[in-house]
């Protein structure tokens, strides 16, 4: 979301420059990086594995596939891929610290790459990949647009992208202790866990100014994206994006 003045863009509930927002999320994440993967579980009760078994299933990988993990963070999702029957995976991050910590974790895991790069300039030849996927990285993009536009070029036609992302809850109930869990206990779990309240804060405030599921699927299709489609995985906390490349 953009405010009044174009060359601003969303941190959270704050407005800043857009050539800002990148560092300032790298900030967050070196922050973080080290207990990421503990925070994931305490914050989500563990319910993130099942998210990304989700996203695994509904990719359902094949031998002959090769998968682009963009913004792949610590890796999960990539492993996941090739333990499901994948041939191999090339996780794109921005951030160093948290492709250090996924090399840490898979340093034994064979036809796992890694690479230091930006979603938005991802450093791989037009119709490279027959499947990417994103998990937990696009609401962190300053340009989505653009990093969508990236992914599409370097899916080979017939290639498919699907994106795990926070979203929104469509149940009143739960979304009232969502809140609560979200804006109360999430900073004070970062603060005692992480060490970084101020991180956490930043997080929850992002989840809440992600589009919507409709508007994100009107997106993709903007892109170029075909047979867009969009489930929701807990009521909406979370929802997965797919768009196919035809």
């Amino acid at each position: 979301m953009v405010d009044e003045n174009e060359n601003n863009v969303d941190f959270g509930n704050k407005s800043v420059k857009k050539s800002d927002k990148q560092k300032l999320v790298n900030n967050v994440f070196n922050s973080v990086a080290r207990k990421y993967d503990l925070m994931n579980d305490i914050t989500s009760l563990g319910i993130h594995r099942s998210w990304k078994n989700d996203l695994i299933n509904w990719l359902a990988p094949h031998s002959t596939q090769n998968l682009a993990d963009i913004a792949g963070g610590t890796g999960d999702i990539a492993k996941k891929f090739i333990n499901a029957g994948g041939n191999s995976a090339h996780i794109f991050d921005i951030n160093e610290e948290m492709i250090q910590v996924s090399k840490q974790k898979y340093k034994n895991v064979r036809n796992l790459k890694w690479t230091i790069a930006s979603a938005e300039d991802i450093p791989a030849l037009d119709n490279s990949f027959e499947r990417a996927t994103m998990s937990f990285g696009l609401r962190n993009i300053t340009n989505r647009n653009k990093s969508l536009q990236e992914i599409y070029r370097i899916l080979k036609p017939g290639g498919r992208f699907v994106c795990l992302e926070f979203s929104h809850v469509e149940n009143d109930l739960l979304k009232k202790f969502y809140d609560l869990w979200s804006f109360k206990i999430m900073p004070l779990i970062g603060d005692k866990v992480a060490g970084n309240k101020e991180a956490y804060t930043y997080l929850v405030e992002s989840i809440r100014k992600f589009p919507t599921q409709g508007e994100l699927s009107k997106t993709f299709s903007e892109v170029g994206f075909s047979r867009v489609k969009y489930r929701n995985l807990s009521n909406g906390i979370v929802a997965l994006h797919s768009g196919w490349k035809i």
